[in-house]
């Protein structure tokens, strides 16, 4: 088996038990051999010793971490490489122990939102998280069978960095509301927060607790790698579900939650409503717009007309929409910033979101804190929002290509459309294209792009108006009908 197989965009992801009832591919050789790849590829670059490189390790919740845990620091030490076993940590947390602990780099052992039985490695240097390229480098590595020889191995010690890491965010609110941790600058705030049984319960008792919040009805918070509540994903409509539930039954002033590793962060406000996708974005720009004009927000390509207006009509900024994949938005925002920009955010409607103050690490508990400080502030959330124009409608159909060359044949269809839009007199396409294509159809929009990984074209609509998507999906039927290799079956409606 070519190593390959396991990378997963700017991670390594597998199957990791049996008990899903899947065959295992992240094994104990496999993770071992990537690690070892990683070592090798971290001293080619860096140009270090083993013995004078630091590397940190932590893990979720997930029911395979420790193993795969002690299978990694087994491979670092063997390398020669001294490790910080960090135990259960969130995955910014991880790199955050290259900024205060000073190690060289970071693993984390994560698979993020998916279920129990997958795991991965995510892997930290003290420039950020490694790219896709630098991914698939290892993974060459591995197959090779490239490790290091070394005649000393590395030393294990235990830390407790995650205390450090709060210690960081309680500050973080002290400096933002002006007030010591004495003063509990959040004395007489309900704050409910789900942890989805993940990593992220840290946050309500030593965040929250600790500067005076009352956190009762905060849920989940319990590590369990079975995920037996709901999955641990704001993306997910039953997880929403729940915290929208829980800010209603507790009369909370703000509800959180965090997907399993930490690293994305969804809220509800006061009234019980979702603050979620293009909501969240609008608030973290919000955020960051204070003090500010001219500034620009780097989104993914499907957030809405009405949060474009938002940014650039209610707060004087610019938006900027580039494409899936929460690495490509923080890379451009990284791009623009050395181009001369004011970019203090990037952000998918996933809800990873990184902001420049922060290393442009996206951290669902530094975002979260960030809100918090808002309301500790007593600014309104919901007023915060109101100008922000939701669409009637929202719908996404996935269409498979059945082709063997499938992104050659979904790029045909893009340019296609595009051809075919500028025939229509009601279609205008939009000038910022910069992935697929997207066309205003008066009532709304509809984006057509490539899946970032797979044979799959997703298509995504948006209508100011009821029944908009469907008048707009049976003006769309005549022209999808002439592809024979996409099934195009989601668009019946």
């Amino acid at each position: 088996m070519s190593y390959s197989i396991l990378k997963s965009g700017t991670d390594i992801r597998g199957i990791a038990s049996d008990l899903g009832g899947g065959k295992v591919n992240l094994t104990s050789a496999a993770v071992y051999d990537i690690t070892s790849a990683f070592a090798v590829w971290y001293i080619n670059k860096y140009k270090k010793n083993p013995s004078e490189i630091k590397a940190a390790v932590g893990r979720d919740s997930r029911i395979t971490g420790e193993a795969i845990a002690g299978t990694v620091m087994q491979a670092l030490t063997d390398a020669g490489i001294a490790v910080l076993d960090c135990g259960l940590a969130s995955t910014p947390a991880m790199f955050m122990t290259t900024v205060d602990l000073g190690v060289d780099a970071a693993v984390q052992i994560t698979a993020s939102h998916h279920p129990f039985d997958r795991n991965g490695l995510k892997f930290f240097t003290a420039d950020g998280g490694l790219d896709s390229e630098d991914i698939s480098e290892i993974t060459k590595l591995a197959d090779r069978g490239e490790k290091i020889s070394s005649d000393k191995c590395g030393v294990i010690k235990t830390v407790d960095y995650m205390t450090k890491y709060a210690a960081r965010l309680r500050k973080l609110i002290c400096d933002g509301v002006g007030k010591t941790e004495a003063e509990q600058p959040l004395k007489g705030y309900k704050i409910v927060v789900d942890a989805g049984n993940g990593a992220g319960g840290f946050y309500a008792g030593d965040v929250l607790a600790r500067l005076g919040a009352d956190i009762s009805g905060s849920q989940f918070l319990e590590p369990d790698g079975m995920f037996p509540n709901h999955i641990p994903n704001p993306e997910n409509e039953q997880a929403m579900s729940s915290i929208c539930e829980a800010v209603k039954a507790n009369n909370a002033d703000l509800g959180i939650i965090f997907d399993t590793d930490v690293d994305r962060a969804g809220c509800v406000g006061s009234d019980g409503r979702e603050i979620n996708r293009n909501r969240l974005i609008a608030l973290a720009a919000y955020i960051v717009s204070q003090g500010r004009k001219g500034f620009t927000v780097v989104t993914d390509s499907v957030t809405s007309d009405g949060l474009k207006a938002y940014i650039e009509n209610s707060l004087g900024g610019v938006h900027y929409r580039y494409k899936r994949g929460y690495r490509n938005v923080i890379s451009k925002a990284e791009e623009l910033c050395r181009d001369g920009a004011d970019c203090p955010l990037a952000i998918e409607t996933s809800g990873h979101a990184a902001l420049r103050e922060n290393y442009f690490l996206d951290d669902g508990a530094y975002l979260a804190t960030k809100i918090v400080i808002e309301l500790a502030r007593g600014r309104n959330i919901e007023k915060i929002l109101e100008p922000l124009k939701m669409p009637a409608e929202e719908m996404e159909c996935r269409f498979n290509i059945l082709v063997p060359d499938f992104k050659e044949y979904g790029n045909m269809v893009i340019n296609e459309l595009e051809n075919y839009a500028q025939t229509k007199p009601e279609y205008k396409i939009a000038d910022d294209n910069r992935e697929g294509i997207r066309i205003s159809t008066g009532s709304g929009f509809f984006l057509l792009r490539m899946s970032v990984h797979d044979p799959v074209m997703p298509m995504n609509f948006e209508s100011n108006v009821p029944g908009g998507i469907k008048r707009d999906i049976e003006g769309l039927k005549g022209f999808f009908s002439r592809f024979e290799g996409l099934d195009t079956s989601s668009l019946e409606i």
